[in-house]
């Protein structure tokens, strides 16, 4: 369940400065201790430049089974350990919150979350969700602009987890369906054509949150 010693792990920051959010980092497991891993000073993909971590740094992480399949966890910088170079103590997860990406068969909840809406004619709206998922969602709306089955939409979703942050997660999905109603207004569902897989790992942490609390009625 756990990355072992040697593995690649991939991260991202969690900060308020957009463009560094975005940015992917890679590392390696240099040891594996009781409650943390030690991992090497993370480097940015692209530029090749060592990103900086501070204690308290909340991390997003993913790491790669030998059947190639993506299991994240979020974490945060515990503190540092110095051996033949410095290493970054991160919290090891409890292993029920490691999740995996199946490619095929998301988890869906209903849910209200607002979604901003551009047409490639350059209209844009704001609604909300009657659904989510890893692999799509669906918003409805009163019809003002006219979207048509097979079109690509570029959407932006707030997300507000439990713990009182919240995320921006954008994507591009094309429109699948389109039914009416009972009261005029309009349901729209999605399919993602382009996500990062960070961004996919908010919307599949919003859905298990949002699961843990209708088991708990």
């Amino acid at each position: 369940m756990f990355p072992k010693v040697n593995d690649l792990v991939y991260i991202q920051v969690a900060t308020s400065d957009k463009p560094d959010e975005k940015k992917e980092c890679k590392s390696r497991i240099a040891d594996v201790e009781e409650e943390s891993f030690l991992i090497e000073v993370p480097i940015e993909s692209g530029s090749g430049r060592m990103k900086k971590l501070y204690i308290g740094d909340e991390l997003s992480v993913y790491f790669l089974t030998e059947a190639g399949i993506k299991n994240y966890f979020n974490t945060y910088v515990l503190g540092f350990a110095d051996d033949v170079v410095q290493l970054v103590r991160i919290r090891k997860p409890e292993p029920e919150s490691i999740t995996k990406i199946q490619r095929r068969h998301f988890l869906r909840v209903i849910a209200e979350l607002e979604i901003a809406i551009k047409m490639k004619d350059g209209n844009q709206f704001v609604t909300y969700t009657e659904d989510v998922s890893g692999g799509g969602v669906s918003f409805t709306y009163q019809g003002h602009f006219k979207v048509v089955q097979g079109e690509q939409l570029f959407c932006w979703l707030l997300i507000p987890y439990k713990n009182g942050t919240i995320e921006h997660v954008p994507f591009e999905a094309e429109v699948v369906r389109i039914k009416k109603l009972d009261t005029g207004r309009l349901m729209v569902m999605l399919k993602f054509i382009s996500i990062s897989d960070m961004e996919r790992q908010k919307i599949i942490r919003y859905c298990f949150e949002r699961q843990f609390d209708f088991r708990d009625r």
